[in-house]
């Protein structure tokens, strides 16, 4: 009697391994963060800093993963990326921070010269590194500056919402309700972008590391988007250091046209994603994989929703699930598609391909020739 092969369970528990020392990581730097709030601030502050810090999640996040909608990016990654700002990269911040005010004025502790000239180089650095991590190690699952976006926001945004904590704390250590009124007036409701703005654009370059053919850029581009960052971290720390007396002014002439020009920025790489997804997946109407009606669909956000609306009426959840699957797998094809266009055509890409098309033209049979499409005619424009 021959016994079937025992099958090799080292890869799982290599990846549960990994996982466990992420976790384990992500745990010691948030306790650490905790110990130090709560040595400065005592429980009481430390409590309500939480509470309140909460607020930034809430802003900040869904913006985010309002930009993640065309293409989804696996939840573990956001997850990791949001509790590597939050855990890690505060923590070791905090370290760097204080080592810097020492090394500018042994005498004065936070000496102000180190938020303009220390902490936007530290900070940066080690929230840049998150995403950055995730571009070497889950190269496949970075296909854009979007994504490269995205997970540098959601890494902001959990350093944002964690050193709002320490502020939100110390203020009331201070001053009581009226220190944690002023400093959560002044982070939590006026500028709980502000950590975002800066490191997107080490996002931005990292993205374009993602998809550039020339080996040169991939090294130039994260590099040139840190500049960015610790740039605009240094000129708004400065600016709030040189207004402690004229904070509106500062307000009005930096924060508002930074947040102005980074609202922008989101609303203009979602409308290109979605461009790009459209002008992608039009090479697979010419070889008849698709119809232009399904890529104006797949292309448009309202569309998306309507399909997926469309679908459980008329089918229930099963229909919805593999509209879902549908609109999810032609996004990744239509990144794969780009990278083909721009001259990564190796067999894995084309194996890649190959599965996400068997998916697409399995997912999309059940649509075809339906009502879901009566609003479009053969050429995928809008009829009346």
């Amino acid at each position: 009697m021959t016994l079937a092969p025992r099958p090799d369970r080292r890869p799982a528990l290599r990846k549960w391994l990994i996982i466990a020392l992420i976790a384990i990581c992500f745990a010691l730097g948030g306790l650490g963060m905790l110990v130090l709030v709560d040595d400065q601030s005592g429980v009481v502050g430390t409590a309500l800093g939480l509470v309140l810090s909460l607020i930034v999640i809430g802003i900040v996040v869904p913006v985010f993963l309002w930009l993640d909608r065309f293409e989804r990016e696996p939840t573990g990654m956001l997850v990791f990326a949001l509790l590597w700002g939050a855990c890690i990269a505060t923590f070791v911040a905090s370290v760097f921070n204080d080592v810097g005010s020492v090394l500018i004025d042994p005498v004065v502790a936070s000496h102000p010269s180190a938020a303009t000239w220390v902490a936007p180089v530290v900070e940066e650095s080690l929230k840049g590194l998150g995403p950055l991590l995730l571009l070497l190690f889950r190269r496949r699952e970075v296909d854009g500056v979007v994504d490269g976006m995205v997970y540098a926001g959601l890494t902001a945004a959990g350093f944002a919402a964690v050193e709002d904590v320490v502020y939100l704390a110390a203020g009331y250590a201070q001053a009581g309700d009226r220190g944690l009124f002023s400093t959560f007036l002044v982070r939590v409701v006026m500028s709980p972008f502000a950590h975002p703005m800066f490191t997107v654009c080490t996002g931005i370059g990292i993205g374009i590391a993602a998809t550039t053919p020339h080996r040169l850029l991939r090294w130039v581009a994260p590099f040139t988007g840190w500049c960015c960052a610790v740039t605009l971290h240094g000129v708004w720390n400065l600016g709030a250091v040189l207004s402690q007396h004229g904070w509106l002014v500062f307000y009005v002439l930096l924060q508002l046209p930074l947040f102005a020009a980074f609202i922008t920025l989101i609303v203009l790489a979602r409308r290109h994603e979605a461009r790009l997804i459209a002008h992608e997946l039009g090479h697979y109407v010419d070889r008849g994989l698709l119809t232009a009606a399904e890529v104006v669909m797949l292309s448009s956000i309202k569309e998306r929703r309507y399909a997926l609306a469309w679908a459980e009426r008329h089918g229930g959840d099963p229909s919805k699930d593999e509209m879902r699957e549908l609109q999810d797998a032609a996004s990744e094809l239509a990144m794969v598609r780009a990278r083909i266009d721009r001259g990564d055509a190796t067999p894995r890409v084309a194996t890649e391909e190959q599965h996400l098309l068997d998916i697409v033209g399995r997912s999309r049979q059940q649509f075809l020739d339906t009502a879901l499409y009566r609003y479009y005619d053969d050429t995928g424009l809008t009829t009346s």
